[in-house]
């Protein structure tokens, strides 16, 4: 079974305080829900048509594992806090 990475693009961030609020909750919701945090931050370089925007890739076991986390509650709670603090784009991807 493949793997699979759940990545986030932020298109903008309208409240840091709302971001911040979420992160103290996604990230060990996540991790119960068996994520690993790959990559979070900023890019260091865009190329062609890229968008210089935070993007995070958490790394799963199966993509049921993934989209489980992503509806588990305690993950929905970090999405609650996160309300309108920030314009996002999430993506489960199977790979290797």
């Amino acid at each position: 079974m493949p793997k699979a990475y759940w990545i986030a693009t932020y298109r903008s961030v309208r409240d840091a305080d709302k971001l911040n609020s979420y992160g103290k909750l996604a990230a060990p919701a996540i991790a119960a829900g068996g994520g690993r945090f790959v990559v979070r931050g900023m890019p260091i370089k865009t190329y062609e048509s890229g968008l210089n925007e935070r993007t995070v890739v958490i790394e799963f076991e199966s993509a049921a594992q993934a989209m489980a986390a992503h509806d588990s509650e305690a993950y929905q709670a970090a999405l609650a806090a996160l309300g309108d603090g920030a314009d996002r784009d999430i993506r489960i991807v199977e790979g290797h």
